[in-house]
């Protein structure tokens, strides 16, 4: 738990690391990595180990009398990845954001995980952050009338739980949302199907029972019906095979328009990246800091996929604090998408706070992402 965590700090990780400079980033994560001697942080802990990173990072930049972003950028040496006109130019995030939960997140029969909304069509983040609040709003009175108050509970990521069946059921609503507002053609759509969740026995269990080969012609439907730009963990976690198929089906009908990205399938590891890489099974990260441990280990993660000409998308998590260090980081990696849960819950809504206040912060040097992608 989390006094276990602290007294690892306290007793273990200190007395290796009190002295050093916190400008020292690789070094005191490498300290600490050797210090724990697991690959998945089981000794020392995850919560211990990227507590001091992230300490030690947000140390650095106070120290220094810049902002987080900037030491950011500066220590992840990913400077011109993010597609900006020049150093002096930072590039803001498109937000994913999961405004219907379903799967392990709700107790809805919608066995998909996350329906997001994508505003690529803003000029600024502000504006997309407007756009998102508006949609969600707008969604928020559908699900009322057609299915009563209590069908506007939310999830664990803020989205709404309403009791629907299938994905079209969905998307027909999240559609009808944004076109009442006004923004159909500069909202997307994107799906997180967290498909390991209801995979069972060789098939996968939705409204009806699908093999992999039809889990994949239905996700090609939909991409064909609505205008999703982005499917994520589209089959089981360790269905490489699978990843492979689709991702060469949607690239060859849609090119750079639609993305495929791992999270389950790529928990944020040099190796199973490495292995993600290898077989082209996906075209985009999901980076959680608190998969691989350390800052400079997500930066590896990072720096390895967009020298595979892959996106990053820096994300929540489902369990998360009113912390706002991925906002910075998503900025600071210049990767242009984050992942950042309904404009609800202070958990969430801290981070596009963040977000609005980093880019009036940044003024003139800020480029929103919208228009840096050639998604649909």
């Amino acid at each position: 738990g989390v006094l276990k965590a602290v007294a690892n700090v306290n007793e273990r990780i200190a007395p290796k690391i009190v002295g050093l400079s916190a400008k020292a980033q690789r070094r005191i994560d490498s300290i600490m990595i050797d210090l724990d001697g697991t690959q998945n942080k089981s000794n020392l802990g995850a919560n211990a180990v990227l507590g001091v990173s992230i300490a030690c990072a947000r140390a650095a930049a106070s120290s220094m009398k810049i902002p987080l972003y900037r030491y950011l950028r500066n220590a992840s040496g990913i400077k011109g990845a993010d597609g900006a006109d020049s150093d002096d130019k930072f590039l803001i995030p498109i937000p994913f954001s999961n405004v219907i939960n379903g799967g392990k997140h709700a107790g809805s029969p919608l066995k998909i995980q996350e329906f997001m909304i994508v505003p690529t069509g803003a000029s600024s983040f502000s504006e997309a952050a407007r756009m998102v609040s508006e949609t969600y709003h707008a969604l928020r009175q559908k699900i009322e009338n057609r299915f009563g108050r209590t069908a506007t509970n939310v999830g664990d990521e803020g989205g709404f739980a309403p009791p629907i069946q299938n994905a079209e059921d969905a998307l027909n609503l999240l559609e009808s949302a944004i076109s009442e507002c006004g923004y159909s053609g500069s909202i997307k759509l994107a799906i997180d199907s967290a498909a390991s969740e209801f995979f069972l026995d060789g098939k996968y269990i939705l409204d009806k029972e699908y093999s992999g080969e039809e889990l994949m012609d239905y996700y090609l439907n939909l991409a064909e019906s609505y205008p999703i730009i982005s499917f994520e963990d589209p089959f089981e976690q360790d269905d490489f095979s699978a990843f492979r198929k689709f991702t060469y089906k949607i690239r060859a009908k849609y090119g750079d328009k639609v993305q495929v990205v791992g999270d389950d399938l790529l928990v944020t590891s040099i190796p199973r990246l490495k292995e993600g890489i290898r077989r082209r099974a996906c075209t985009a990260l999901l980076l959680k800091v608190n998969q691989v441990g350390t800052l400079s280990e997500a930066f590896r993660a990072a720096a390895m996929a967009f020298r595979h000409d892959w996106n990053v998308m820096v994300s929540h998590r489902s369990g998360e604090t009113e912390d706002s260090f991925i906002a910075d980081l998503a900025v600071g990696l210049g990767c242009g998408q984050i992942k950042l849960g309904a404009p609800c819950r202070g958990e969430r809504t801290s981070k596009f706070n963040q977000l609005i206040r980093i880019e009036e912060e940044i003024g003139q040097e800020a480029v929103y992402a919208g228009s840096r992608f050639a998604f649909r």
